[in-house]
């Protein structure tokens, strides 16, 4: 596939939003539209519990395995970080698959993180975006995503509280990017998932200051 000539050269990697395979605009909004489904709330339902209403009230993996157990926990961590798969997909295909394209996949990533965060299918009320996150990076930078994968867990075991783990990953997943590759927008688009997901988890760090934080069950 061949780009618009036309496109600034201040913005390299960036296809034509009229002219490809997908349409940039169409990749963001179905994968905003994939981010959506909480899959969190869907396990929880299909056992009989509203996951907003028990435990932190967070619609995500850890509040999961604390109130439903392990089996329902790797079904929605699963089921996210797919989510982070398919939409980085999207923004490839609207790419034109070129692997130079890739801050496209990042945008329909942060249009996914943005959907689990803030879904319209539930309200608004969603989770942190951690491992939506990771499945835009596994499909994105797959090494840094597994290096990553483990540190939380390492992180996780030694102090038992999930936020810590979140949030020392999402410090050192910009680094790792850029060690195995992102560059340029790839890395600005990544830092704006950053920020979100920081932004998302400010009542975990006033729990975490005051000491009240909920531990991993272990």
């Amino acid at each position: 596939m061949v780009l618009n000539p036309h496109i600034p050269a201040e913005c390299p990697g960036w296809p034509d939003p009229y002219t490809d395979r997908m349409p940039v605009w169409l990749a963001l909004v179905g994968a905003y539209v994939v981010g959506s489904v909480d899959f969190a709330v869907v396990v929880a339902r299909s056992r009989g519990v509203d996951i907003h209403s028990v435990g932190s009230g967070n619609p995500g993996t850890s509040n999961v395995l604390r109130t439903l157990g392990r089996g329902p926990a790797v079904m929605v961590l699963a089921g996210d970080m797919l989510k982070g798969v398919i939409a980085a997909t999207f923004g490839w295909i609207a790419a034109g698959g070129d692997p130079a394209n890739q801050p496209v996949a990042y945008a329909a990533g942060l249009a996914a993180v943005l959907g689990h965060t803030y879904p319209v299918f539930h309200r608004f009320r969603g989770g942190k975006g951690v491992a939506t996150a990771g499945g835009v990076m596994l499909f994105t930078v797959p090494w840094a995503a597994l290096i990553l994968a483990a540190q939380w867990a390492i992180v996780a075991k030694v102090f038992k509280v999930a936020s810590i783990a979140s949030l020392v990953s999402v410090a050192a997943a910009l680094p790792l990017a850029y060690a195995f590759g992102a560059r340029d927008w790839s890395l600005v688009l990544l830092g704006a998932i950053v920020v979100l997901i920081v932004w998302r988890h400010r009542p975990n760090i006033q729990r975490m200051i005051s000491g009240s934080e909920e531990r991993v069950p272990t």
